[in-house]
């Protein structure tokens, strides 16, 4: 009896319970930072990416277009090839596509020669892309002062805090302030036909700023004229810097066409002087006679 009951609980048995899992291991020590290191390198690893399936982003940090400089870059990449990834995350709005970081020439480059882009790509919100954009501009010696300056004003007009703004940039609180005003300063109708003026230093700007101060913004775009955007720089600073051109002083001449004296006009009065040695007696006359020619004056009008 006790072996059938043995049997029975044998064969009733619930199997036992599972043991609990264990809890994950921390991402500490050598394991964490083998981990890491993997993270890390996917995060440098190359891609290549089709040219039409990457969008712009972010702000526009060149003025110029520069559509001679991008052909001649394609160029150089068609016989070396594309030697320095651009950095693309991808789009948060439309799946599978990516849009620019940094590298803008170099996607435009390779876009003409039907190629794809090399790239990094990261996993970036908008704050985290207009930082890296702006460092990236930060270590680049061919942006020019005021393209510098206008891309601090459009990430302060993007809502962006004076600390990210020196962050992206690499420059202190006071610096990006003097910027910022100078770009304030300018138009941008103005900035647009200047273009990025890349020989011209912050000391100039400030000088155009201050002149054009309450200026006809259409009349400063129209000296904007020379073969480059240094040339149209100075052809603006010239138009605001030049001294009026004196008027003649008008005079008073007798019949014979001989000077009797001057006239001086203001925005409230006209003043007639008579030289007393050349006017032999005109001017006494004059007063003396003054109701009968005015009188002749108004009569004149109404006929």
């Amino acid at each position: 009896m006790a072996r059938k009951d043995l049997l029975k609980n044998l064969l009733g048995a619930q199997p036992p319970s599972p043991a609990p899992s264990a809890p994950p291991r921390p991402t500490k020590g050598a394991i964490g930072a083998v981990s890491q290191s993997i993270a890390d390198l996917r995060n440098r690893s190359v891609i290549e990416v089709p040219p039409d399936m990457i969008d712009h982003a972010g702000l526009r940090d060149r003025m110029d277009e520069d559509p001679d400089g991008i052909a001649a870059l394609a160029d150089s990449m068609r016989e070396y090839g594309q030697q320095v990834p651009v950095m693309l995350r991808h789009s948060p709005n439309v799946e599978g596509r990516y849009e620019i970081v940094y590298g803008r020439r170099r996607v435009a480059a390779m876009k003409l020669l039907g190629q794809p882009v090399k790239a990094m790509v990261r996993q970036l919100n908008d704050r985290d892309l207009v930082i890296a954009q702006g460092q990236e501009n930060a270590a680049r010696k061919d942006l020019s002062f005021i393209e510098k300056a206008n891309f601090a004003r459009k990430m302060r007009d993007g809502g962006f805090e004076r600390k990210v703004i020196c962050d992206a940039l690499h420059i202190d609180k006071t610096l990006i302030s003097r910027m910022l005003s100078i770009a304030d300063g300018i138009p941008p109708a103005l900035l647009d036909a200047i273009g990025a003026a890349p020989g011209i230093g912050r000391d100039r700007w400030l000088t155009l700023a201050t002149r054009v101060k309450d200026m006809d913004v259409q009349s400063l775009v129209a000296a904007a004229t020379g073969a480059n955007s240094d040339a149209r720089f100075d052809a603006v600073l010239a138009h605001v810097t030049a001294k009026p051109k004196s008027t003649p002083k008008p005079s008073l001449t007798g019949a014979d066409g001989h000077p009797l004296g001057d006239v001086s006009r203001s925005a409230r009065a006209t003043t007639l002087t008579f030289s007393r040695d050349k006017a032999a007696g005109f001017d006494d006359w004059l007063i003396a006679n003054m109701d009968e020619i005015h009188r002749n004056w108004l009569a004149s009008r109404e006929g």
